[in-house]
């Protein structure tokens, strides 16, 4: 049963719609439904995240009407040209919205949408179409300001809070991920999944995070902080299962000395303190105590453990970074109590995954689907047509974010069908019976309430968001009773066929399974990882991190979609993860290094190009045979600037595609034999 919290947003977002209703009617707006609608659009259950939405819907809205005054005038007379014109307007703004990945992207697919429901019912009278947008934009403004009002006065729920008690959960879940690492403590298939879950949860408190500007918590302040502690979040998971990686080789070699076992427990327990400040430079000094600067023709074992000393290094940087940008955020304060000890990592913009294949195949798809209803239209000369039109145009964009948008489309479509029968038992048999708006708003409220209990499950939202929006258009309130059946049953046939045709195109034209999403995922990380290993700059490994990482907050939820029978599912996206930070170190590393051993390094990075250009598979000899050979050469003599940092990358970049290789500089028999 709903909880407290979920009948409050019902209560607000209800009285809202009822808010944005009686102002409609009082100054006599054309079509005041709209704004009842844009309330069930525009408002959240987080105060912030509302405004925000509003702010985005307001100028995507402005960017729409404009769009379609511009359009509509000189192209009226053409028909194809006009649908062609408003068709490619809106796949455009959508293509841009799916290549934005921010709350941004809103704007663009509202810019898009918006000239569409006010181009095509403007075609029939042109001469109206200054007006219509002026209208339009009044009633949709109207919408978002009521729906910001209430959220902002009436109990609002800001973001901070609720943003601080996420990242408080992750991390304590990542404290339990280190404990497991340290004591090693292994990890079975379902942990697995639960760690890899941390970095799906990580891209939702980025997407909550980017609404705190809007906020009125105390929290607001702290998004700097927000920021530095989601660049350090994402660079915790490829630390952790490097450091894992490295305790479980050295148990093999039988290299776990009793200091660093010692010095392993007191980080663990340090950790598991949560991760104190003012112990981390005592714990600093241990780490730096323990390591030994590498020796020309260093051990396989002594690469190892100095790789697991520099993990480990990051570990306690981060872990403490995270306790106090944590406890700034807490306190809504946008400056730090002590200067953070993992830094110079983290300038510029987080880069994000786009993939332009599938922004193109759903903006074809909606550009289709207009098409496909603009020539119903006109070839049965259907009255209501536009609407189908309009529909379409929503529908293609609400979901094109998903990988098989066509079930959501189609559950839209069965919900519209039942919220017009329902609608038309309530326009047709209650109705005629309201005289004033306080019985209006009595009629309403238990069904607009419903709709908002609706929205305030994941499971229920499509419903709900069905049911509140076309309900409402369905509805059509006026300042008079004008409803007339045959006009309401062909509206309403309109609405459900607009959405079956923008349902059927994208059958046709976009829709693809979670495991296709999967593989173009994979697909777009392993022709990175290539890149990074071609390319000779230095290399920026938190901004690499962060794309990698975004990538795999996208993967997780696909490769479970995907089910344990799929061959993605032997995929270790962490060790790809490591491979990619190697690459960077490495590309880093050797800047620093004579011209002979740059040669054998690069003919490694080549290897590994090659490796992640070709099909999927299991690494090959030869590219071992390359990374061992610039083991060989860069390790042979000391003295070099990046010489620590090639051997441990190379290192890093072998355990990562060899893990059961027998150690650098064994007999090759014994490498034949394995």
């Amino acid at each position: 049963m709903p909880g407290w919290r979920q009948w409050l947003f019902a209560v607000k977002i209800s009285g809202a719609a009822l808010l944005a209703l009686g102002i409609a009617l009082w100054v006599d707006l054309p079509r005041p439904y709209w704004a009842m609608a844009t309330v069930y659009i525009t408002m959240q259950p987080l105060s912030g995240a509302t405004r925000s939405k509003a702010l985005y819907r307001v100028v995507g809205t402005l960017i729409g009407v404009s769009a379609a005054v511009v359009m509509v005038p000189p192209l009226v007379a053409s028909p194809e040209m006009l649908t062609l014109a408003l068709a490619l307007w809106t796949a455009g703004c959508l293509y841009l919205s799916l290549l934005d990945r921010t709350p941004r992207a809103y704007l663009f697919m509202l810019a898009g949408y918006t000239a569409a429901l006010i181009g095509f019912p403007a075609v029939t009278a042109p001469e109206t179409i200054f007006d219509t947008a002026v209208s339009r934009a009044e009633e949709i403004t109207l919408g978002i300001l009521c729906a910001s009002l209430v959220a902002s006065i009436v109990f609002p729920e800001p973001v901070g809070p609720v943003l601080a008690s996420r990242i408080g959960a992750w991390l304590g879940e990542a404290g339990r991920w280190t404990g497991d690492v340290l004591s090693d403590a292994g990890e079975p298939p379902a942990l697995r999944a639960r760690r890899l879950r941390l970095a799906a949860e990580a891209a939702e408190i980025d997407a909550l995070s980017a609404h705190l500007a809007y906020d009125t918590s105390a929290q607001s302040r702290a998004v700097p902080l927000v920021q530095l502690l989601r660049g350090r979040m994402l660079m915790l998971l490829p630390v952790l299962s490097s450091l894992a990686d490295r305790i479980a080789a050295l148990r093999g070699l039988s290299g776990m000395t009793p200091e660093l076992r010692s010095l392993l427990a007191a980080v663990e327990a340090w950790s598991a303190a949560g991760a104190p400040a003012g112990e981390a430079d005592a714990l600093m000094a241990r780490i730096e105590a323990a390591d030994r600067p590498l020796p020309p023709h260093a051990a396989w074992t002594a690469l190892v453990r100095a790789s697991l000393l520099d993990r480990l290094r990051e570990l306690v940087a981060i872990g403490r970074d995270c306790r106090e940008l944590q406890e700034g955020i807490t306190r809504g304060s946008g400056s730090l109590r002590a200067p953070l000890a993992f830094a110079g990592e983290f300038g510029g913009r987080a880069p994000r995954h786009r993939d332009h294949g599938m922004a193109f195949r759903s903006a074809l798809s909606a550009f289709l689907g207009m098409v496909a209803c603009v020539a119903v239209w006109i070839a049965t000369a259907w009255p209501d047509g536009a609407t189908a039109a309009m529909m379409g145009a929503v529908l293609s964009c609400l979901f094109a974010t998903q990988d098989d948008p066509v079930p959501a489309i189609l559950s839209f479509a069965t919900w519209t069908g039942i919220a017009a029968a329902a609608i038309g038992v309530l326009l047709f048999g209650v109705m005629p019976l309201v005289h004033d708006f306080v019985s209006l708003a009595l009629v309403l409220a238990p069904v607009l309430v419903l709709c908002g209990l609706l929205m305030t499950s994941p499971k229920t939202l499509p419903v709900g968001l069905a049911l509140g929006v076309n309900g409402n258009a369905l509805l059509a309130i006026q300042d008079r009773y004008t409803s007339e059946f045959g006009a309401y049953v062909n509206s309403g046939l309109a609405l459900v066929g607009g959405i079956w045709i923008a349902a059927l195109v994208t059958r046709l034209v976009r829709s693809v399974g979670a495991e296709h999403g999967a593989r173009r995922l994979v697909a777009a990380s392993r022709a990175d990882l290539a890149r990074a290993a071609r390319r000779r700059g230095r290399g920026d490994r938190a901004a690499f991190a962060h794309l990698m990482l975004d990538r795999l907050g996208l993967l997780v939820p696909r490769l479970a979609a995907a089910g344990p029978d799929s061959d993605l599912a032997r995929i270790d996206a962490l060790a790809a993860l490591r491979v990619g930070m190697n690459l960077v170190s490495l590309r880093r590393a050797r800047h620093g290094l004579p011209a002979s051993e740059v040669a054998v390094l690069d003919a490694a990075l080549d290897a590994v190009a090659q490796h992640y250009e070709g099909p999927r598979g299991p690494a090959s000899p030869v590219l071992l045979a390359r990374i061992d050979a610039a083991l060989a050469e860069v390790g042979a003599e000391s003295g070099a600037a990046g010489r620590r940092d090639a051997l441990l990358g190379l290192a890093g970049l072998r355990r990562a595609l060899f893990p059961e290789a027998p150690p650098a500089g064994a007999p090759l028999l014994a490498r034949e034999a394995a």
